[in-house]
């Protein structure tokens, strides 16, 4: 496809002023926001970069969809935290962490913010919008 892929790293809060402020000389194109705790807490941060840059990013987490990112395809993560919060309570009820099942999430949502595309002069395919499980208009 003739891309070029680019990493930036990082695990703190510094850290992602500098991954993003490297991003602009290198040219990006689109954005992977890749999973972790450091990318959810300062989604906003990395949205409002986006939208400032009109660089189209893709987020593993709906919240960061919700704050104005264009399209995120994941689990849910208040779904993770019930999940959680069933294995805190069988643990504290005398369950053993080892005889606890690993588990996995079964369902992926799709969610595509209409407004987001729009302000960066993309045209969501309708096929995509039919398949979102949620559109923000």
């Amino acid at each position: 496809m003739g891309l070029d892929l680019l990493r930036f790293e990082a695990s703190t809060a510094d850290g992602l002023d500098q991954a993003l402020a490297s991003i602009p000389a290198r040219r990006v194109q689109a954005l992977m926001v890749s999973a972790g705790l450091l990318f959810l807490t300062y989604r906003k941060r990395i949205v409002d970069f986006c939208a400032q840059n009109r660089i189209p990013a893709v987020y593993t987490y709906a919240e960061a969809v919700a704050d104005g990112g264009l399209f995120s395809y994941s689990s849910s993560v208040t779904e993770g935290w019930r999940k959680a919060a069933t294995y805190v309570q069988r643990i504290l009820n005398g369950a053993k962490p080892a005889d606890l099942p690993v588990e996995q999430p079964t369902q992926l949502e799709l969610v595509v913010n209409l407004k987001t595309a729009k302000a960066l002069g993309i045209t969501i395919p309708q096929s995509v919008l039919l398949r979102a499980d949620r559109v923000i208009e």
